[in-house]
């Protein structure tokens, strides 16, 4: 049977699915998941209503927050994922043969599980792979606590309300600063500057008061209704095009949406998001 489902961006839009087949739904003790198919973005995952994941656009998302920092870092060895239950970010940061370890913390044991059974097309055996090393846990709570250091940090976090709006705050950031190695870079998911002007400023500001240098860089992804999606970065400006040209090829990529060029164009940030970056 044919239903609908409504994701709604933000109060006064709703972003909506019609022609939806129901392919599994459970609610566990932390969210409600419901997987779909839909014709256009083909597997639909939503958390709680809002749209997580789809398999004709995650590689968009999970490509520039892997790629990126790993090409502009250059060595990145020890990666630190938070959140991200799909498998997707893991699946591509286990692209780089260099990497010799990815710890990833998720909070809610049965997205794992859910991911494992259902979502085999995005993260692609990723849980199996012998370099991951798969901590459920509090996000925050790891960051704390830890003790491990790594060369790179992904937060690949739902939007900033509940329990995850601490995931943009700067003690989390601060702790997230403590657990890199000298020159390590920090990525998190910071929402479409459009729609999410106040969680982005907030993100970002509080990013850029633990990092000096930090700033943002922008993605299209169609499922992210609203216009481009901001991913918080931590280090400096990007390499030259001709490292990352050299550093891909030598990583051996096969990306769909990630490719050095657009990697520096990313960081080319629109004015209107220049001006809501100096204030925040």
């Amino acid at each position: 049977m044919s239903v609908r489902f409504t994701d709604t961006v933000t109060p006064g839009v709703d972003h909506v699915y019609t022609g939806c087949r129901v392919l599994v739904e459970e609610r566990t003790e932390l969210q409600h998941l419901v997987l779909f198919e839909h014709d256009l973005f083909g597997q639909v995952l939503l958390l709680d209503g809002a749209t997580q994941v789809t398999t004709a656009d995650e590689h968009v998302y999970h490509e520039m927050m892997a790629h990126v920092p790993i090409l502009a870092h250059g060595a990145v060895r020890d990666v630190l994922i938070v959140g991200g239950g799909d498998g997707g970010l893991a699946r591509r940061v286990l692209e780089h043969a260099a990497v010799e370890r990815l710890t990833q913390v998720e909070i809610d044991p049965d997205v794992v599980r859910f991911a494992r059974a259902h979502l085999q097309p995005i993260h692609q055996g990723a849980f199996d792979d012998p370099r991951m090393d798969l901590v459920i846990a509090d996000g925050l709570v790891f960051a704390r606590e830890t003790e491990r250091r790594f060369d790179l940090v992904l937060v690949d976090s739902t939007d900033p309300v509940g329990p995850a709006a601490a995931l943009i705050e700067e003690p989390f950031y601060r702790d997230l600063q403590r657990c890199l190695k000298p020159g390590g870079i920090v990525v998190t998911q910071s929402s479409v500057p459009f729609f999410q002007d106040e969680p982005f400023k907030r993100s970002l500001g509080n990013l850029r008061r633990v990092f000096e240098a930090a700033t943002c860089y922008m993605i299209t992804v169609p499922t992210y209704f609203g216009g481009q999606m901001a991913l918080g970065f931590s280090g400096a400006a990007p390499v030259d095009l001709a490292t990352l040209e050299a550093r891909y090829r030598a990583a051996g990529l096969q990306t769909r949406y990630y490719a050095p060029d657009v990697h520096l164009a990313a960081f080319a940030l629109p004015p209107y998001v220049r001006e809501l970056l100096a204030a925040a």
